[in-house]
């Protein structure tokens, strides 16, 4: 059975996460020792002990890196992967570079704590506003944003899955446009608890400034193909996946098409490289033929294995 990794990106955090795996795999301590000591924050405390720090984007994204690689280190180490491609939703994308060997794990620790920081500074605190709209068509939701943008900014940005969408910009255009959501029938316009409006025009300017700290990274020709969020394709070279990057913080994550590439490309099982079950729920409403599975412990891990060997 051919398979593709998916890393997961931001709100599938939770304290407390992979310390199962850790218990019992040294490698997990080693990943988060080398990504502490790259940026100077003991990231696996902040895991353990601080749910505010641990929802900090600045912090969230190098902690999430770490988790999802960390993850996949175990699994690789326990078996021989022969993966398709990867896949990752947001910051999970930084995750996939790693694990195809596209980019170091040192880089990408640093450069997406600077990524965080730029989101995190890009809109004053309390003006930016994320929502999930449930139960609306893509179109319908696109065309209630631009009808709302006459109270600001308002911008549908991760494609989910059919029925999930998600829009970020100021939050009265957020609010206001959640309102016209429900008016024409959506089941659900829950505004998220979040600061930063990720993949939205706002991020322009934190996009051009981080444009010059990619630019000094070295990337190299991974040994697995990565699909990015912003067209839902591979990249082309190495300075095509530096602009996928940089697009991607103020563009769309296109995670529904992505998924479809997957399936297009042979692709029959979807394996969720932890922590949390977010990607495996959504591939399921995405496409029911496909099956998906997450590891988010050693039980689940086992099963994976198991899974993978039968194949």
């Amino acid at each position: 059975m051919k398979y593709s990794i998916v890393f997961p990106g931001q709100g599938s955090q939770s304290l407390g996460m992979l310390s199962d795996l850790n218990s019992n795999f040294s490698v997990v301590n080693e990943v988060f020792q080398e990504a502490s000591d790259s940026i100077s924050v003991d990231l696996w405390k902040i895991i353990n002990n601080d749910q505010e720090a641990l929802n900090l984007t600045e912090n969230t994204q190098p902690i999430m890196l770490a988790a999802g690689y960390a993850t996949y280190k175990v699994l690789s180490e326990e078996i021989s992967l022969t993966t398709v491609s990867m896949a990752g939703h947001s910051l999970g994308e930084y995750t996939a570079l790693v694990a195809s060997n596209t980019m170091s794990f040192y880089d990408a620790i640093q450069l997406v704590r600077k990524r965080g920081e730029l989101m995190q500074a890009a809109v004053p605190n309390g003006t930016g506003s994320m929502a999930a709209i449930l139960g609306l068509e893509d179109k319908v939701i696109v065309e209630i944003c631009q009808k709302a943008s006459n109270r600001g900014i308002v911008e549908a940005v991760n494609f989910n899955s059919p029925g999930q969408v998600v829009i970020a910009g100021e939050k009265n255009a957020v609010s206001h446009a959640c309102k016209l959501m429900k008016d024409v029938g959506a089941k659900r316009a829950l505004v998220l608890p979040v600061s930063v409006p990720s993949h939205c025009s706002l991020m322009k300017d934190a996009a051009a400034e981080f444009k010059t700290y990619i630019d000094h990274v070295d990337f190299k020709d991974g040994n697995v193909k990565v699909i990015h969020n912003v067209d839902a394709n591979f990249g082309s070279d190495i300075e095509n996946i530096k602009d996928k990057l940089v697009d991607q913080l103020y563009m769309p994550v296109l995670w529904t098409d992505s998924v479809k590439k997957m399936k297009g490309s042979g692709v029959k099982r979807l394996i969720e490289s932890g922590p949390g079950k977010v990607l495996t729920g959504l591939t399921r409403r995405i496409d029911k033929s496909l099956s998906a599975s997450a590891i988010i412990d050693v039980s689940s891990l086992k099963s994976t294995i198991e899974e993978i060997s039968n194949a």
